[in-house]
């Protein structure tokens, strides 16, 4: 019962960001559009922990489906929140936690480096420290591997990017 959502948009806006940046164009983004009666408004996005998977709630039943990374053991979180940010090739700056494990890593990493974890875009959660965001370790969707931030393959990341605003919610479960 699932079906494949064209995403000829995000193929459109990769283009154009790769003739501005003068990189390669992202691979077409493939979510699924699946059932999803959860109660959920649209436009809202779910996280569901266990799942590795996030949910973009379109409406009548239905979400837009990607997987995802999430928290390792001890570092997964659940609440609410919003997009309180939008951010094309960020720069990163280790938070302390992640700097004392690994305090090999630069006080900052620059936007488009191969180095930087956050891939093409991210979306930063209000609250926290916490964002939706790309990433440069496409193996490492689907399994428990991040200090809590949502991981998406970059084109996918690029397709929900365009589809939701700053304030949009986001609930995380642990389910």
């Amino acid at each position: 019962m699932y079906r494949r959502v064209a995403a000829l948009a995000v193929a459109a806006l990769a283009v154009a960001a790769a003739a501005v940046l003068g990189s390669a164009p992202l691979a077409q983004a493939n979510p699924d559009l699946v059932s999803f009666p959860e109660g959920y408004s649209p436009g809202t996005i779910v996280v569901k922990t266990a799942e590795r998977r996030l949910y973009f709630v379109a409406g009548n039943g239905y979400a837009v489906r990607y997987p995802v990374g999430v928290g390792r053991a001890g570092k997964q979180w659940a609440g609410a929140a919003q997009i309180d940010g939008k951010y094309m090739y960020p720069a990163w700056a280790p938070p302390p936690e992640i700097r004392r494990d690994k305090p090999s890593l630069p006080a900052v990493i620059a936007g488009g480096s191969p180095h930087n974890p956050m891939g093409v875009a991210a979306m930063t959660l209000s609250g926290g420290q916490y964002a939706i965001h790309g990433t440069n370790m496409p193996g490492s969707i689907g399994g428990f591997v991040s200090y809590g931030c949502i991981r998406m393959y970059n084109q996918d990341i690029m397709d929900l990017f365009q589809r939701v605003a700053v304030g949009t919610p986001v609930v995380v479960t642990a389910r």
